[in-house]
């Protein structure tokens, strides 16, 4: 019987792209694509997720990138603007569930610095019980470590709990963890599953 229920945050409730920022302030498009691929990439901003600081990042990559200066400190100083938006259907499940008394809890990838510019913005977390960020713990998924903190730290039973994540591969490490996983496609399916588990 599942009794709770985990989150990922970035493309599971909210859209998440680089690019919905940098499309705003390089108006070339073969240029974005290129400061996308070399200069603020995912990879690099990867490391932000894993404990980096920021400022350790930016200077590096700014004198790697002198041209790009004005653009890296634009990532540093507007990262909300590469999230636009809650995933359609997702924020209103966690708003039922939370009507159910379900306990939410949330696993995410996200930098420290700017989770916290972005979760005082977002009211919806207020119904979790606690959050995981793997830039506070430094610990990423799908390392086992973090999903063994996460269970020790909400002080669930892993087989009684349910994990939602758009990677397949953090999916698997939950389940190795003990969970059950739910790999997100889009709001209606998982409403769908929820429901056949009574959650909802």
């Amino acid at each position: 019987m599942i009794k709770n229920v985990i989150f990922d945050v970035g493309r599971v409730l909210f859209h998440w792209d680089l690019r919905h920022l940098f499309e705003k302030l390089i108006s070339d498009s073969d240029e974005l694509d290129w400061f996308l691929e070399n200069v603020v990439t995912p990879g690099w901003h990867f490391e932000h997720d894993a404990g980096r600081a920021l400022a350790d990042m930016a200077a590096e990559r700014i004198a790697l990138f002198p041209k790009y200066e004005a653009l890296i400190r634009a990532y540093t100083s507007r990262f909300n603007e590469t999230i636009p938006g809650p995933i359609e259907g997702s924020l209103e499940i966690v708003e039922a569930l939370a009507a159910q008394g379900v306990p939410l809890y949330a696993i995410t990838n996200f930098g420290a610095e700017f989770w916290d510019g972005f979760r005082p913005t977002q009211p919806i977390f207020d119904h979790f019980r606690d959050i995981v960020v793997s830039g506070r713990e430094k610990l990423v998924k799908p390392d086992p470590a973090i999903y063994q903190l996460a269970l020790e730290r909400f002080d669930i039973n892993a087989a009684e709990s349910l994990f939602i994540d758009d990677m397949s591969a953090n999916i698997e490490a939950a389940k190795a963890s003990g969970m059950h996983g739910h790999i997100f496609k889009n709001a209606a399916i998982l409403r769908n599953e929820l429901t056949q588990l009574a959650l909802l």
